[in-house]
């Protein structure tokens, strides 16, 4: 395949570098005017201070969300702190009655031994 040379760089080429030169430099000009144009022009500028406006509103309004959420997340680690603190005072009360359960059954141990030692006494006295 035989490589053809694009006849837009043909083109290109005949024209001189000053022409390519000054029409590049037109078009930086009528850029440049084009922004003067919309930098002094009333509506632009009533459409960027619209455009600030939304934005400062919807910053508030993130803030707004943010706040809520914070406020929220507070109250939801409040709530598993009361929840903690339950589940604790609960275990806690368990461990209490445990506890008394053995005493009382350790007593009731303690109270059957003696009463069988005394039967044993008893009898060895009788003998």
């Amino acid at each position: 395949m035989v490589n053809m040379p694009n006849p837009k760089s043909i083109e290109a080429n005949n024209v001189g570098f000053a022409q390519r030169a000054n029409s590049s430099a037109e078009a930086k000009k009528a850029l440049l005017e084009r922004f003067r144009a919309k930098a002094n022009d009333p509506a632009a500028a009533e459409k960027q201070a619209e455009r600030i406006a939304v934005a400062k509103a919807r910053a508030e309004r993130q803030a707004e969300r943010d706040a809520a959420k914070r406020a929220l997340e507070a109250e939801k680690a409040a709530e598993r702190a009361r929840l903690e603190a339950e589940k604790e005072a609960e275990r806690a009360a368990q461990e209490e009655q445990a506890r008394l359960a053995e005493e009382q059954k350790a007593a009731l141990l303690a109270a059957q031994k003696a009463a069988r030692d005394e039967r044993y006494a008893k009898r060895k006295a009788r003998k």
